[in-house]
């Protein structure tokens, strides 16, 4: 099977199962996701060691994973903060202590603590934000509790349906006619036309999950297609934002790919770069539009 055969085949696998544990939600989605932040900290760890720094991997690996479990047990921003915190907190106080005892003042101590800490933070807290948002309808009164898990999947589609559809309308416009370059010394393939395709695209994909998955939140204080049309244009800049980070990374560590874990398609940070910014911007933008109504 070809590289093209490989994204295919992944893709027609990953995307229905990723759908199937959004509308289920609870621990049958935090645990997977548990599992993909802790390999993801483990890829950046992967990229800091081509530099000659050694983070605490016992430490930020297991933090990471722990953030995201937290979500599925305590789906709420009040009950997730505190206990978030004391999780950072500990990694960071853990991972300098760590670094006195085995790195040494010759072994980069500063940097190994810091991007131990860092990845964590990075990885564990965005992919937390999946939970989160899954809850975040029944919580706030949105849906009727026989409606819950519809509506879940709903929230979480919405970063989904805007980071897709923008990065599909990205390659196609920055294909066809990107000549001016984004950012070349970080992403050389990304051109302005491909980031404005993104953001419209993604405007589009804001209004398609109104039409589509709207209704799934009848009291949802969405406030029409226009607003999920800007919503989504956020969400689709965010997204390249995400997927630029994540590119410097891989340039400074001189790689294509964080990792082989998905054939065809690179490592798990590969899959989620984007999504690490957009799932807690759109959970930020729903809380806030739940605050302003």
């Amino acid at each position: 099977m070809g590289e093209l055969g490989k994204r295919f085949a992944v893709a027609g696998a990953g995307i229905p199962m990723f759908l199937g544990l959004s509308y289920l939600g609870g621990w049958f989605l935090a645990l997977p996701l548990s599992a993909f932040a802790g390999w993801a900290t483990h890829e950046i760890y992967r990229l800091a060691h081509r530099q000659n720094i050694e983070p605490i991997e016992w430490v930020g690996v297991p933090a990471a994973a722990v953030l995201v479990l937290l979500g599925g047990w305590l789906p709420s921003f009040t009950a997730y903060a505190p206990w978030a915190l004391a999780v950072i907190g500990a990694t960071t106080l853990i991972a300098l202590v760590a670094s006195m005892l085995t790195r040494g003042p010759g072994g980069n101590p500063l940097a190994a603590s810091g991007i131990t800490v860092v990845a964590t933070v990075y990885v564990g807290l965005a992919l937390a934000c999946a939970p989160l948002l899954h809850a975040l309808p029944a919580a706030a009164g949105w849906v009727a509790p026989e409606g819950a898990a519809l509506g879940g999947l709903a929230a979480v589609a919405l970063p989904l349906f805007a980071t897709w559809i923008g990065d599909a309308a990205a390659l196609f416009a920055g294909t066809a006619w990107g000549k001016r370059k984004l950012a070349p010394t970080i992403s050389p393939n990304k051109s302005w036309v491909g980031f404005w395709g993104d953001v419209i695209g993604a405007a589009f994909g804001g209004v398609l999950w109104f039409v589509v998955l709207g209704p799934k939140l009848p009291n949802a204080p969405l406030g029409g297609m226009w607003v999920l049309a800007a919503l989504g244009a956020l969400l689709g800049a965010t997204a390249v934002l995400g997927d630029l980070i994540e590119s410097l990374l891989k340039r400074e560590a001189g790689v294509k790919d964080s990792g082989t874990f998905f054939p065809g398609h690179g490592g798990v940070m590969d899959r989620v770069d984007s999504l690490l910014f957009t799932f807690p911007a759109a959970y930020c933008l729903l809380l806030i539009l739940g605050w302003l109504s």
